[in-house]
């Protein structure tokens, strides 16, 4: 699966699961480098997901990773904390923030 569709799923499984995002009014940024690079902004806000290419809001924290990372990451072939040690993830910002985001991603 693609970077894009991985965005593209993402607002579709946010729907399917808005009660989890219920009180989340957040921006994640994903500044993606590698096979696929690109930075792409998720705005949480009332239950529900916008995704967005590029960077058009300020975002509570920013994820910088590599696009193979982020795949296996999503697929489940990586783990986002052993990433994180590992440095092969950094983030700015609102850590909380990102550890909450994990819930949606998996």
């Amino acid at each position: 699966m693609s970077v894009k569709e991985i965005f593209a799923d993402l607002e579709k499984r946010a729907a399917a699961n808005s009660a989890k995002l219920q009180g989340m009014n957040a921006v994640f940024q994903f500044c993606l480098s590698g096979d696929e690079p690109g930075c792409w902004q998720v705005k949480l806000e009332a239950g529900t997901a916008q995704v967005v290419e590029g960077t058009p809001s300020t975002p509570g924290v920013t994820i910088n990773m590599s696009s193979a990372d982020f795949r296996d990451m999503v697929g489940g072939k990586a783990n986002a904390t052993q990433l994180f040690m590992s440095q092969r993830l950094k983030l700015q910002g609102d850590m909380g923030l990102a550890m909450k985001l994990q819930n949606l991603l998996m």
